[in-house]
């Protein structure tokens, strides 16, 4: 059997948790995307006006796209969390998060509620950056711990 890993040390509130690599391949790549489009467009001679503008409106669409997957944060404060996932922010006090899940082969981390219900936190997603994820996913358990109800199921 193994030892249970160490507690992390709490950081200093209010802390922020978000998949910063993933951020920049995404934002990187819809930046590009959106420049070569829009270099297409202007080049191409045969095109009109609309159609350059509907080049333009895709690469900006693509763009957009690409922005919305790079949102997902969890902003943890003295009060409790702020989930901001791709459409919908939540805000949770400490008390209505019983525990951190972050188990092998899961996308992101699940937050067990005090209401029966589970919630993705898709600020902290091991797809790039897989130690770090733990490394935030234990360190947000940890805060969960020490500032509300959250216990340590598994």
């Amino acid at each position: 059997m193994s030892a249970p890993a160490p507690r992390p040390a709490l950081p200093a509130l209010p802390v922020t948790f978000r998949p910063t690599r993933t951020r920049v391949v995404l934002l990187t790549v819809g930046a590009v995307m959106f420049l070569v489009i829009t270099a297409v467009a202007l080049t191409l001679e045969k095109l009109g006006p609309g159609e350059r503008a509907s080049f333009v409106f895709t690469a900006l669409l693509f763009f957009g796209v690409l922005a919305l997957l790079s949102r997902p944060k969890v902003v943890a404060d003295a009060e409790g969390v702020t989930v901001v996932n791709l459409t919908r922010t939540r805000r949770l006090s400490w008390a209505e998060i019983l525990q951190v899940n972050l188990r092998v082969g899961d996308p992101w981390v699940f937050l067990d509620l005090s209401d029966g219900t589970s919630m993705p936190a898709l600020g902290i997603q091991p797809g790039i950056a897989k130690e770090q994820a733990i490394r935030d996913a234990r360190t947000l358990r940890a805060l969960a711990e020490d500032h509300g109800t959250g216990t340590d199921i598994g």
